[in-house]
């Protein structure tokens, strides 16, 4: 088993892990600046680190207004959800947060093509900005992030899973 500190939370790596967490659906979206050089990402407000815009699905909606409305309310941008990018769901590997809960992330990556609204921080995020995987490389970006990001600037057609 292995262990990597993210701020208050703790990756744990392990042959099935994902046994001793709960499994968590969440998405993630992938927006493009306008020449497709650059994507959004947030700077969170609970551990400082960037991410892409998202989070966890609530009951009662789908995947993409799940999306959709994680990007509404960490940045201020109305979107269309498109192509899939990714299923990430890896059993080997569990988040364990500093309240003790600890799950196996199923997280579905979308492209997403901002339609309205202006960028604006909010509760949940305190910087917001387009980088490329280039300066990604020296911010201080949550880890399982840097996959994701690569795997939407393949354009692959088919989503990878992982």
């Amino acid at each position: 088993m292995g262990l990597q500190e993210a701020s208050s939370d703790l990756l744990i790596y392990g042959d099935r892990i994902g046994k001793l967490g709960r499994l968590v659906p969440a998405c993630d979206a992938v927006i493009f600046n306008s020449t497709g050089e650059k994507v959004l990402l947030t700077r969170r407000t609970d551990n400082g680190q960037w991410c892409l815009p998202g989070g966890a699905m609530d009951p009662g909606e789908s995947a993409s207004e799940s999306c959709a409305r994680e990007v509404l309310e960490e940045t201020g941008l109305v979107v269309s959800v498109g192509r899939l990018i990714g299923v990430y769901s890896t059993p080997h590997r569990i988040t364990e947060y500093a309240d003790g809960n600890r799950k196996q992330a199923l997280d579905l990556v979308f492209e997403a093509v901002r339609i309205s609204g202006e960028l604006s921080v909010s509760d949940e995020t305190t910087e917001l900005g387009y980088f490329s995987p280039e300066q990604m490389k020296s911010m201080d970006v949550m880890e399982l992030f840097h996959e994701r990001v690569n795997d939407a600037f393949t354009r692959q057609g088919a989503a990878f899973l992982r």
